[in-house]
């Protein structure tokens, strides 16, 4: 399984394609202009840090209130049948909500569940399970103290991959894409990508689901609006990660089918 951004929409997660749909999510930064990838840059941690935790402690939270959407449990079942393996650009820890052994999801962009040192002071990364960043949502401005490292007293930061981010610590990261490289060195040849709304403008998800289905060419891409595959290798569906993996699941168990019927 790998999946981009796309996968968490139907969860209520905010859409930050294009500037319109990521203001209509914070109209805050639409008043001062900032699109997203302005504001995903690891500078402002130094230059602005209220700015930069205001933004990222808000999607923490997010993140941490969401209810993952019923495709999620989808998988699961299927992960429950056959050997299952995620790779994903998503740095909300959805799959892991969904009931998804950490050790078996990799967040090649890591995990804003994790914090490491804005100065890299060697102390690692660590968990973010006791951290709350109170933020005025009218400014998007946090207030009160900012996480700081447990090993130097320095600011602390997301431990994910930011725009132009020559300080991110991906040790986390990198020990679950090892785990992840192991697993389809082992399955390659019996290998079903089912990607999940991952889009071109950053093909990492895109890329990686073709290079692990190329054995079999068994690729099923899910993207609502870039649902093309290459080459004719693969499958592209245009339509919802959830209504889809449910539409799939009924085909495959028919008990799970509707009673009134519906098209696919």
């Amino acid at each position: 399984m790998t999946a981009g951004a796309g996968m968490g929409v139907d969860s209520g997660l905010p859409d930050f394609r294009g500037g319109e749909g990521f203001w209509r999510a914070y109209p805050p930064y639409a008043r001062l202009g900032l699109r997203f990838e302005e504001l995903a840059d690891p500078a402002h941690f130094a230059d602005d840090p209220a700015l930069a935790w205001g933004f990222y402690g808000h999607r923490l939270h997010l993140y941490r209130d969401t209810v993952p959407h019923p495709g999620f449990a989808v998988l699961r079942r299927w992960a429950g049948r056959v050997p299952s393996n995620v790779f994903t650009s998503n740095v909300d820890g959805q799959f892991q909500r969904a009931g998804f052994a950490p050790d078996d999801v990799a967040e090649v962009h890591g995990s804003i569940h994790h914090l490491q040192c804005l100065r890299l002071c060697g102390y690692g990364v660590w968990p973010a399970d006791d951290v709350t960043v109170p933020v005025d949502e009218a400014t998007m401005r946090a207030v009160g103290e900012l996480p700081r490292c447990p090993g130097c007293g320095s600011l602390a930061r997301p431990a994910i991959l930011m725009f132009g981010d020559g300080g991110w610590d991906d040790s986390h990261a990198a020990a679950a894409l090892q785990r992840h490289v192991d697993w389809l060195s082992v399955h390659r040849a019996e290998v079903v990508v089912v990607e999940l709304g991952a889009g071109g403008a950053l093909p990492t998800v895109r890329r990686r689901s073709e290079l692990a289905s190329a054995a079999t060419g068994a690729l099923v891409r899910i993207n609502v609006r870039e649902p093309q595959v290459r080459h004719g290798r693969g499958v592209g569906i245009a339509a919802p990660a959830a209504a889809t993996l449910a539409a799939i699941d009924a085909v495959l168990d028919p008990a799970r089918r509707p009673q009134s019927g519906t098209d696919f």
